[in-house]
């Protein structure tokens, strides 16, 4: 019985080694921000398919050591997309469109490893749905 417990605990020790590695890789995602939003549409229902562009604001100033890059997503079923970008101080563009409806623009300032919350409302275009 004692021979169980000797071999057992190895392991378990082991487990508890490989559990604080996996806490170390973790520390990166603290350099980011998270932008996440959600797509609605009159009268309030979730907008999936919706093209979410993010780009730097065209008088967004960022460190040499930050590169921005324009990014794309998609609304998914529940009208929900989301961006990492650095946490660096920066400003961005959020233009959203869809086919029948008004684009619309946002603006976000990011400015450290926060995460945003983003709301936006499309509203149909003349003769559209």
């Amino acid at each position: 019985m004692n021979r169980r417990c000797v071999l057992i605990l190895p392991f378990a020790a082991g487990a508890v080694l490989h559990d604080s590695g996996r806490a170390q890789k973790r520390k990166p995602d603290a350099e980011s921000a998270l932008l996440i939003g959600t797509v609605f549409r009159d009268p309030g229902f979730a907008f999936p398919g919706v093209q979410v562009l993010l780009e730097p604001a065209p008088d967004g100033k960022t460190s040499a050591k930050v590169k921005v890059k324009k990014m794309k997503a998609v609304s998914d079923i529940r009208g929900e997309f989301s961006f990492r970008v650095p946490a660096a101080a920066m400003r961005y563009t959020l233009k959203f469109q869809a086919e029948g409806f008004i684009p619309e623009t946002k603006e976000v300032v990011v400015s450290g490893p926060d995460r945003q919350d983003i709301y936006v409302t499309l509203k149909p275009a003349k003769g559209g749905i």
